[in-house]
């Protein structure tokens, strides 16, 4: 599955704030080491790096084209390629951040717990996770894939949702930490008008269907997916489409 950071960066205020909002309740003054998890092109790289400038920073990723883009977004931190399923530093670090990734791995009742192991004492792990896996957007997706004539190529795309009701996480971390921390946000995100919400999931989830489909059958999913969107995020007055989009926030303290 390949990314291209140009076209998720297209909305790049948008998809940063979450980032922000996760950073601000990290309660941790001078950390040491910083690690971001799926750093992606940098752009919440670079939020840590602002937030704590002695500390040393790493962004890790798996996808080259990400990580050839986020050193321009983030000149003073260290990017690595690296599996954020099996990395391991060299050492627990202070702060483990990682910012719409983990959605994209199973197994969180197993994921949480090693992460949290990487964690030094006193440090702190913090992840956002998109949770609007019943939104139009992705709903949509899923009756194109099995109404049109691709349905065979796309028969085991996009099963299941990996991200839990926010109370599971809360029983996981609260078996490892002392403090927990966790909450859900739902974004308004005012577009410019239905097809923007498209481009948007296109940057993201709305790969995993396009890419096993040829040309003509990926222009074709386009349009009938475009006409859903179009029903579901109307332009509202002024022209722009409202794409609601929850997110589930987790911040751990070790002290």
């Amino acid at each position: 599955m390949t990314w291209d950071p140009f076209r998720y960066l297209r909305f790049d205020d948008e998809r940063t704030r979450p980032a922000r909002d996760l950073l601000a309740r990290i309660t941790i003054e001078a950390p040491t080491t910083v690690v971001d998890l799926g750093c992606g092109p940098g752009n919440s790289t670079a939020l840590l790096a602002a937030r704590w400038p002695a500390a040393s920073v790493l962004g890790v990723d798996l996808d080259p084209a990400m990580l050839d883009e986020a050193p321009r977004r983030c000149a003073t931190a260290t990017f690595e390629r690296g599996d954020v399923a099996t990395w391991t530093p060299r050492a627990p670090v202070d702060v483990l951040f990682s910012n719409a990734t983990l959605q994209w791995l199973p197994d969180h009742g197993a994921l949480l717990p090693r992460l949290w192991s990487l964690v030094a004492q006193g440090g702190a792990l913090a992840i956002q996770m998109p949770r609007n896996y019943d939104s139009p957007t992705h709903t949509e997706m899923a009756r194109v894939a099995r109404s049109g004539p691709w349905s065979d190529k796309l028969e085991r795309v996009g099963r299941g949702a990996p991200v839990s009701e926010p109370a599971f996480y809360y029983d996981v971390l609260a078996e490892l930490a002392p403090r927990v921390d966790v909450w859900e946000t739902t974004y308004e995100h005012a577009l410019d008008g239905p097809e923007a919400v498209v481009d948007w999931v296109r940057a993201t989830g709305l790969r995993l269907y396009l890419e096993p489909l040829d040309e003509p059958e990926r222009a074709a999913f386009l349009d009938r997916y475009t006409e859903a969107i179009r029903l579901a995020y109307p332009r509202r007055p002024n022209g722009r489409s409202l794409l609601s989009f929850r997110r589930l926030f987790l911040v751990a303290h070790a002290a």
